[in-house]
């Protein structure tokens, strides 16, 4: 009979080492079961960002509108019709408070 209870509880050792402690164990199926879901959030990125160039593919392969837009973005071309227009930003007024120091004139090649 002790015999049996000794093969029982060896048996149930191994099992648990293969459970808990072994290379196919519960750590490396959580591992991978984490890996699956990072894999399938980039697969889901992917699959949007692949969504939107098929779009953007048949817009351009069906209407000059895009084509066009396209050409005024991506290299700045205009019709021959219309008139280019460049606003630009002022620049940032200076805060108000102490002055700022004088800049550096011995740069500009004059000697004092």
């Amino acid at each position: 009979m002790q015999i049996l209870v000794a093969a029982l509880i060896a048996v149930l050792v191994f099992l648990q080492y293969l459970l808990w402690i072994a290379e196919d164990g519960v750590r490396q199926t959580h591992a991978l079961q984490i890996a699956v879901q990072a894999q399938q959030e980039d697969n889901a990125a992917l699959t949007e960002r692949n969504s939107a160039l098929a779009a953007e593919v048949e817009d351009l392969k069906r209407g000059m509108r895009a084509i066009e837009e396209r050409a005024r973005s991506d290299m700045g071309m205009i019709r021959k019709d219309e008139t280019f227009y460049r606003l630009l930003e002022p620049p940032p007024k200076a805060a108000p408070g102490p002055s700022s120091p004088p800049a550096d004139r011995s740069s500009s090649g004059r000697q004092r």
